[in-house]
C-alpha cells in the first residue's frame, strides 16, 4: 500500500531532479518547480503556469502541494496579530502565529512568524496550554515549512518581496523543537534555501526548554541560527516543577550548554523567563538568574504569564516585573520585557492549543473574536 505523498516543500532539489529525469523531463525544471511552489501567488500546482499542463498534473499526482488540509485564522491586536489553527491530513491540529510590528523611531517595520514543531508537547510545563494538552506526534519538515508558506500567501503575504521590512521565524509554537531535532533542522535548512524562501539563518530562532544534546548539535549544524532557552526558574527544586525536563537536564547543565553555544558561535543566547506571581519572581530567583546570565553572551527576556484554562497561577504584576528586571540590570544583565501579543485570541506565549480541545474548525469559525 502506497504511503502518503511527500510534500513539495520538503523535497530536496536532487530528488526532484531525479524524478523529472525518470519521466523524461529536463532536470532544470526542478528549480522552476521549487521557485514556483514558493511564490506567494501559487495556491496549487495549477498555478505553475511556466510548466506544461501534463507536468503540473504529474506533480499533483506525485506530491502534496501543502500538508495543511484546512486552516482557520483568528485576528487580534487590532489586526497586528493573527493565529492560524491548521488541520493536517490525519486530523492533528497545530497553530502558528503572525505578528506585525510597525516601525518605531529608528526601528523598521518587522514581522515575526511563530511556528510549531510538534502536534502537542510532551514537556508538560504546568503553566502552558500546549503542555497540558499532551503530545500528538512529531511534525515533518514539510508540515513545519508549510506553516510559514501559509502566511506567505494571500491574503497575508507576510514575506512579500522583502521590501517592507525584515522577517523572523521563531520555533516557539507548539512542541519542543529539539525533541524533533532531525526534522526541525531539516526545516530550517529548507527555510534558508535560496531556491525556496531564502530566509536568513540569523532571522531564525530555535527555542528549547533545555534539551542539552540538541543545543550541542546546533553548535555544529546550525551555528548561524539563534538559540533561546526557556529557563523560567534558577534552582532545580523550582524548575523541576515548572519545567519537568529539568529532571533530566538540570539548570547548570542547561546554562552550560547555552554558554558553549555562545562561545563557539558568537551568537547571543536569549534566556526566556515567564513571570509567575509569588512563584519565580522573588529577589532570590532574580539574583540566581543574574548569576546564571553573568559573564557570557546572553540576554534575559521577561515574559508576563498569560492566562490558560485551569491554571492555578497568575502573572506577576507590572510593578513586580519592573522590580525583578531592575535587580538584573543592577548586576549588568541585559533585560527586555516581552511585548505580549495575541492574548485576546489565545495566541500569546503558553496559550497555544487552548481553543482546540473537542472543537472542530467549523465550530472555531463560529467564534467571533474582535480584531
Amino acid at each position: 500500500m502506497a504511503g502518503p505523498r511527500p510534500a513539495i516543500s520538503e523535497i530536496p532539489h536532487p530528488a526532484l531532479a531525479a524524478w523529472l529525469t525518470a519521466r523524461g523531463e529536463p532536470a532544470f525544471r526542478a528549480g522552476q518547480i521549487l521557485a514556483g511552489a514558493h511564490r506567494p501567488t501559487s495556491a496549487s500546482f495549477d498555478d505553475l503556469s511556466d510548466l506544461p499542463m501534463s507536468l503540473r498534473g504529474a506533480l499533483a499526482d506525485a506530491f502534496e502541494f501543502s500538508t495543511i488540509a484546512d486552516t482557520h485564522v483568528i485576528s487580534g491586536d487590532r489586526g497586528l496579530t493573527a493565529k492560524a489553527v491548521h488541520e493536517l491530513a490525519d486530523g492533528q491540529r497545530i497553530e502558528s502565529v503572525l505578528m506585525r510590528y510597525p516601525a518605531r523611531g529608528r526601528s523598521s517595520e518587522r514581522t515575526t512568524i511563530c511556528i510549531s514543531s510538534q502536534a502537542g508537547c510532551a514537556v508538560n510545563c504546568p503553566f502552558c496550554a500546549t503542555g497540558q494538552a499532551g503530545f500528538g506526534r512529531q511534525l515533518t519538515p514539510g508540515e513545519i515549512v508549510d506553516q510559514v508558506l501559509h502566511w506567505h500567501r494571500p491574503p497575508w503575504s507576510a514575506l512579500g518581496d522583502g521590501s517592507t521590512g525584515h522577517y523572523n521565524i521563531v520555533f516557539m509554537g507548539m512542541g519542543e523543537p529539539l525533541n524533533n531535532a532531525d526534522r526541525v533542522f531539516a526545516a530550517v535548512r529548507l527555510l534558508n534555501d535560496p531556491e525556496r524562501l531564502g530566509i536568513g539563518a540569523r532571522h531564525i530562532t530555535v527555542s528549547t526548554s533545555g534539551v542539552v544534546p540538541g543545543m550541542d548539535r546546533m553548535i555544529d549544524e546550525l551555528p548561524q541560527v539563534n538559540l533561546a532557552i526557556s529557563l523560567h526558574a534558577t534552582t532545580d527544586a523550582l524548575r523541576d516543577e515548572l519545567v519537568p525536563i529539568n529532571r533530566k537536564w538540570p539548570v547548570r547543565e542547561v546554562v552550560a550548554a547555552g554558554r558553549r553555544f555562545a562561545a563557539r558561535t558568537g551568537r547571543r543566547v536569549s534566556l526566556e523567563y515567564v513571570m509567575i506571581d509569588g512563584v519565580n519572581d522573588t529577589d532570590e530567583q532574580a539574583l540566581g538568574l543574574a548569576a546564571h546570565a553573568l559573564g557570557w553572551l546572553s540576554h534575559v527576556n521577561l515574559i508576563p504569564l498569560n492566562p490558560t484554562p485551569g491554571s492555578r497561577w497568575s502573572g506577576t504584576p507590572a510593578a513586580g516585573i519592573a522590580r525583578f528586571g531592575a535587580l538584573l540590570r543592577d548586576r549588568g544583565i541585559g533585560v527586555t520585557v516581552r511585548d505580549t501579543r495575541g492574548r485576546d485570541i489565545d495566541a500569546a506565549c503558553g496559550q497555544l492549543h487552548a481553543q482546540l480541545a473537542g472543537r472542530s474548525l467549523r465550530e472555531l469559525r463560529a467564534v467571533e473574536v474582535p480584531a
